[in-house]
């Protein structure tokens, strides 16, 4: 195991430093005078483009860009994001958080709520319950985020009034972060451990329609997946032997069938949360969350080339980081897998 993780330990970073070769190769599609775009703050520098590029060596060979770039990349420079208006750094520490909230918010009720319906679903197979779940799950394949996220809008904030449409925070709370006391970077935890619980309502308020938008989304490949394995294990020699034993239904479902059913879901939990971050570029931008998707979204809005390349290298990073997690995690589960 220690050897399996130390090999992924090294490959991480050649992992990304081909993606960034890519990457930056194919910014090299754009004009100097593009490139040089996210440089200009103000009219006064938009008048000197053309000493922009010469200073940043928009015209040097493609060797000598990225040499360049990957030095400022090391030094912590990721460039100006002109889309959000700060350096590209700032943006992520200021955004990451808020993504981070939702991701947090949405993932636990997906894994739990495909292992409980795939599990329920698949002892009650052909039953009322098994073609309910299944017709969520078709249901949750067949709607794009954008319907459901602009239907879910419509109907709670629009024409019932329940929720709140738009951002993070009402317009009155606000005011109120910057005296916070921040501990975690997770505004709704930091509220509490404030006794801001007005304020953490608020967050909270805001996030549920996102969420809810997530988790019909990307919970039906996990409960399709949970339904399968368990109707898989279920037929194994191992379960018909421990009915055998006189052990109770409920233990064999449980310790023997619904364990070994799991595996599956942990491989995918973190593709799920892989494809949380590419989800929330929609949802956040839908519902106008100050997540790092509404910002990529931006970005790639205003050809904010800055911007892009630090949203891939974090997108790059979290895939490098979740894969390994989710390998290890495998091997602990099932001791049958080894990795030496």
């Amino acid at each position: 195991m220690l050897n399996f993780i130390l090999r992924r330990l090294i490959q991480a970073p050649l992992v990304m430093l081909v993606l960034s070769v890519l990457v930056i190769g194919l910014t090299q599609l754009l004009t100097p005078e593009q490139r040089a775009a996210p440089y200009i703050r103000s009219d006064q520098q938009a008048a000197r483009l053309e000493q922009i590029i010469e200073e940043r060596g928009l015209r040097d060979p493609f060797p000598v860009q990225y040499a360049n770039w990957f030095g400022s990349t090391i030094r912590g420079d990721l460039g100006f994001s002109k889309a959000s208006g700060k350096d590209v750094t700032a943006t992520i520490a200021e955004r990451l958080p808020n993504t981070l909230e939702l991701s947090l918010v949405t993932v636990i009720p997906i894994i739990l709520l495909a292992v409980w319906l795939g599990t329920v679903s698949a002892l009650h197979k052909d039953k009322f319950i098994d073609q309910f779940v299944r017709v969520l799950v078709v249901l949750g394949y067949s709607l794009p985020t954008f319907v459901l996220g602009i239907l879910l809008l419509a109907v709670f904030y629009a024409y019932l009034g329940w929720l709140p449409g738009a951002g993070q925070l009402d317009i009155l709370n606000q005011f109120s972060v910057g005296s916070l006391r921040r501990y975690t970077g997770l505004l709704s935890i930091d509220a509490m451990l404030n006794g801001r619980w007005d304020i953490a309502w608020d967050v909270l308020r805001h996030m549920f329609l996102p969420a809810v938008t997530l988790v019909i989304v990307l919970s039906a490949t996990l409960l399709k997946v949970m339904r399968n394995s368990m109707l898989e294990v279920l037929t194994s020699d191992y379960v018909r032997t421990a009915r055998a034993k006189g052990l109770a239904e409920r233990t064999v479902n449980n310790k023997h069938a619904r364990r070994n059913a799991l595996l599956p879901i942990v491989t995918l939990s973190g593709s799920l949360i892989i494809g949380l971050l590419g989800g929330s570029v929609i949802t956040e931008t839908i519902f106008a969350y100050p997540g790092i998707g509404q910002w990529f979204v931006q970005s790639a809005v205003q050809l904010d080339i800055a911007g892009v390349l630090g949203f891939t290298l974090l997108s790059a990073l979290i895939v490098v980081v979740m894969n390994l997690i989710v390998d290890i995690l495998y091997g602990v589960i099932d001791p049958r897998v080894r990795f030496d």
